[in-house]
């Protein structure tokens, strides 16, 4: 590793298989705790590039434990995470009102590193097991039209350095990741990222890939549709952007969309939005957020129908039925 960090403070980069090889030397725990954090703080002062971020993922896909969900075309929806804003689990959220709606979800997600509950934390908190069974799984998505894919279960690397991003408490390279490596690769893709040059990149590789995906970006900072400005959306035909009030009816303000300050707190939310009971803003945004995975799958003529499916799987209570069913 000290090879490595001189070639790297030197303003070099790695090439694909130089950074495959180093991620795949840090799941077989090759280097040690502090030889990690230093590494991962390299790419705190320069942006990735699109060969070093390749590396990482063959690496985490080549070494990932996989899942069979037996050919169904299952989706994603997730955010990059490290926006700084501290919104509720809005990703989580919209996997269970799309799941509602009768399409299968695969939502991939790991404690928060960054932020004070990630998806994992919040499936934990209502009492979701994580599990990589693939029996269970598929019996999970048979019977409520989603599991969740909790990441170091199936990522020997997350697992290893799951304890040093916390320690570091900021956005790393790992956030960039996560929403490239679920191991059931679902054929529908929601992406949020936290800047404009993420989203060029995850376009980038995400056109290799036979996904249909969407890329969302807040132009005000946020990983995700959070109706407090223009989103920039980005899919495999082509970039728009467009306003809170096409993609929400109308605006909303930051302080509307926080997530607490605790786990419980987040939980909380969660379940309030769910049982029906959330704010104006609170089910806006996520609803927004499903309308755009449900266009994702190409399955509907236009956003509105899109939305209204959405609506309907939240205040009919089939998104809370999911949930149940699968936190038991």
């Amino acid at each position: 590793m000290k090879k490595i960090l001189n070639y790297l403070f030197e303003h070099k980069t790695l090439s694909t298989e130089q950074a495959k090889e180093v991620l795949l030397n840090i799941s077989k725990a090759v280097y040690n705790e502090s030889e990690i954090a230093s590494f991962i703080t390299v790419y705190l002062m320069r942006s990735i590039t699109i060969a070093e971020l390749q590396g990482f993922r063959d690496a985490l896909l080549e070494l990932c434990v996989p899942v069979n969900l037996n050919g169904q075309d299952v989706m994603d929806i997730v955010g990059t995470g490290g926006d700084g804003k501290n919104t509720f689990n809005i990703s989580t959220l919209s996997c269970f009102i799309v799941a509602g709606t009768g399409n299968k979800v695969a939502k991939h997600g790991n404690y928060g590193a960054s932020t004070i509950s990630g998806s994992s934390n919040v499936m934990e908190q209502l009492g979701y097991t994580f599990k990589n069974n693939n029996d269970a799984l598929n019996r999970e998505i048979d019977n409520a039209n989603i599991c969740f894919l909790h990441a170091p279960l199936f990522h020997p690397a997350l697992k290893v350095v799951g304890p040093i991003r916390k320690n570091l408490g900021v956005r790393t390279f790992f956030n960039m990741l996560g929403p490239m490596v679920n191991p059931a690769f679902p054929k529908y893709q929601l992406v949020g990222v936290y800047n404009l040059e993420m989203a060029r990149i995850y376009n980038y590789l995400l056109q290799q890939t036979t996904s249909n995906f969407t890329i969302i970006h807040g132009l005000d900072g946020y990983d995700e549709i959070s109706l407090t400005g223009d989103t920039k959306v980005i899919t495999n035909t082509g970039e728009k952007i467009m306003s809170a009030e096409t993609l929400g009816k109308r605006t909303v303000n930051a302080a509307d969309i926080s997530g607490g300050n605790t786990v419980e707190e987040a939980a909380k939310i969660f379940m309030t939005i769910l049982k029906g009971e959330g704010t104006w803003s609170q089910n806006a945004v996520v609803l927004a957020n499903s309308a755009m995975a449900l266009l994702c799958t190409g399955r509907y003529s236009n956003y509105e129908e899109c939305y209204q499916l959405a609506v309907e799987s939240l205040e009919s209570r089939k998104a809370l039925e999911m949930l149940k069913k699968v936190c038991v």
